[in-house]
């Protein structure tokens, strides 16, 4: 019957877990998209998350899919509900029959309700289907622009829609989708050219200077999107222009990642799939000035501020072997993830806006609704003067064999502290056999001092028989509590501390493991088996960006290598002696000479 029982839940697990991380699993790839230019007719399934909105048969604005319910389009479309409203996906031509097309009704229209038709501010709308999508190579959703992507100046874009092709002419028999490509320009740029205050942050534009090639009437409500490694990442939403491929007026495009928290909102189950676009390099549109024009934001020297750096723990003077209690500082990247104001999960913030844990820790709660992430947290309970509670934007989890992670994306940059740091993620570090390391967690459930973070120290060990992956770490066996996944498995390299493995305790016990049900722990009898973090390190890079470098401080370091390494416990020598002596006698010795 217990067999049984945790077959059961398995299943719902596995059930829920292929819904919550199916969009970005499969959002952003035109398996049949070969071009890299545009200006000219689309081939069929280039462009597969394509919507024609249609009223009584005929199209009026463009929408794009986003997952198997619903439709991103611009607000402007919707300034009167139109009749016989259709969503059409999956055609090229809107003449003439095409046996890849399906139409689907409006069940729900939710125009943001920011939306100002004067100034068209806040122009998105989300359309619900009627029934679900089944998704194929010309019917797929497309990838939708994390809250902090950047699209600096020149950075390519593509625009497709069935819009006018110059103002005031329609797109010829048989009415074939467009694709035109364009560099966006900085919305300083923007607002010089359309009149300051015009463009907001809500907004951005892209366009030749010269003209020529736009977006046009028809082609509202249509995706922009870029190319990042393999992945389309719609970044813009067609809004306005000053006439259609006018010199020196771009084309203006609702700011898609602008939207990420207004659009979870809405659709709390089978979210889409929101990727971080990063631009490299410096932003031209950051020098551009005109009359009225306010200044760029200038960047706080780093003589002031230091660069954010991750792995380093300033209060971290020592840790001791064993089981320990941590101190307030300890561990400054560790985080408590709590459903309803319970801790349910660890984890580890990775940089100022994301966070790593484990995919395990989200079956039962795969919604963002309910999360809280709690960072510089000693204790569960009683007072934490250092704590700081950050609300989850967008939860995304990774879809290998095996054990995978979810990476949380939150509300708000997370200002560091001594208490607060990022730890860096190991991409691929050789960490021996012999070499110590820690895992830290909350005894969730117990009682007085189990309610404070724990420090257990291990070792690496060889994985013998039970694992010869190269994605796998193993450890020598410790007793940790099922309330530990998430969080890390940490060791020392050099001067930073890297996460190695992220903790998934259901899943790491050898084929030789006991279960103590009482106390809800598990121990094995050989060795901890864990899937390496750098076997996730395209995952990452995709939906985190770059993460902070590694300190270079020669402070506290301590060697990956050595077997008898106590994680950067404090050692007394003759020269830290004589040091103290200078540091500490020599002033009283000097002061009472001066008198």
């Amino acid at each position: 019957m217990a067999l049984l029982s945790g077959a059961v839940y398995f299943l719902i697990g596995a059930f829920l877990m292929r819904g919550f991380h199916c969009q970005l699993s499969v959002c952003g790839r035109a398996l049949l998209n070969t071009k890299i230019v545009g200006g000219q007719d689309a081939s069929a399934g280039s462009w597969p998350w394509q919507v024609s909105l249609q009223t009584n048969g005929f199209h009026f604005c463009g929408g794009s899919i986003i997952n198997k319910d619903w439709v991103l389009t611009a607000a402007h479309c919707f300034s009167t509900i139109p009749s016989g409203l259709t969503a059409v996906m999956g055609r090229r031509n809107l003449e003439g029959n095409d046996p890849n097309q399906v139409t689907k009704s409006i069940a729900t229209i939710i125009r943001n309700p920011n939306y100002d038709s004067s100034t068209n501010d806040f122009d998105a709308t989300l359309l619900k289907l009627s029934s679900s999508l089944t998704f194929n190579d010309y019917i797929s959703p497309v990838c939708l622009a994390a809250a902090n992507s950047t699209f600096y100046t020149g950075t390519l874009t593509w625009v497709t829609g069935w819009g006018t092709i110059s103002s005031g002419v329609n797109l010829p028999s048989p009415m074939t989708l467009q694709e035109v490509q364009v560099p966006v320009v900085g919305n300083r740029q923007c607002n010089c050219l359309y009149g300051v205050g015009s463009i907001t942050s809500n907004m951005m534009c892209a366009g030749l200077m010269a003209g020529g090639k736009d977006s046009c009437q028809g082609d509202s409500g249509g995706p922009m999107v870029s190319k990042q490694n393999s992945l389309w990442i719609q970044s813009g939403i067609v809004s306005f222009g000053n006439g259609c491929a006018l010199a020196k007026y771009p084309g203006v495009y609702a700011r898609v990642s602008q939207f990420q928290s207004w659009i979870n909102s809405k659709i709390t189950d089978n979210q889409p799939g929101f990727v971080t676009y990063t631009s490299s390099g410096t932003d031209s549109d950051l020098s551009v000035t005109c009359s009225g024009l306010p200044p760029a934001a200038t960047t706080i020297p780093t003589t002031t501020t230091p660069p954010v750096v991750c792995g380093s723990a300033p209060l971290n003077t020592g840790v001791s072997d064993g089981t320990s209690q941590a101190t307030a500082g300890l561990w400054p990247w560790m985080v408590s993830l709590q459903w309803n104001n319970t801790h349910v999960c660890g984890g580890t913030l990775i940089s100022q806006n994301f966070v790593l844990s484990s995919a395990s820790c989200f079956t039962s709660f795969p919604n963002i609704s309910g999360w809280t992430v709690y960072i510089g947290l000693l204790n569960l309970n009683g007072s934490n003067p250092n704590q700081v509670s950050v609300s989850v934007l967008n939860i995304t989890v990774s879809n290998l064999t095996g054990s995978n992670v979810a990476v949380l994306q939150l509300a708000n940059t997370v200002n560091l502290t001594n208490f607060i740091q990022p730890i860096c993620v190991d991409q691929g570090s050789s960490y021996p056999a012999g070499t110590k390391c820690w895992f830290a967690g909350w005894n969730a459930g117990q009682g007085g001092s189990q309610q404070a973070l724990q420090s257990v120290q291990t070792t690496l060990v060889d994985c013998g028989n039970v694992s010869s992956s190269s994605s796998s770490i193993c450890t020598s066996t410790v007793t940790l509590q099922q309330s530990y996944s998430g969080g890390p498995l940490m060791c020392k390299n050099g001067n930073s501390w890297f996460e190695i493995a992220v903790m998934n305790v259901s899943s790491s016990i050898s084929s030789n493991s006991t279960s103590n049900s009482t106390s809800n722990s598990t121990k094995a009898s050989n060795v901890m088996v864990f899937s390496r973090t750098s076997t996730f390190s395209s995952f990452l890079a995709q939906t985190a960006g770059s993460l902070p470098p590694q300190a270079t401080s020669s402070s506290s370091s301590t060697s990956t290598t050595s077997s008898t390494s106590t994680g950067g416990a404090n050692t007394f020598t003759p020269v830290s002696f004589i040091s103290l002596f200078i540091l500490s006698v020599l002033p009283v010795i000097l002061q009472v000479w001066l008198h």
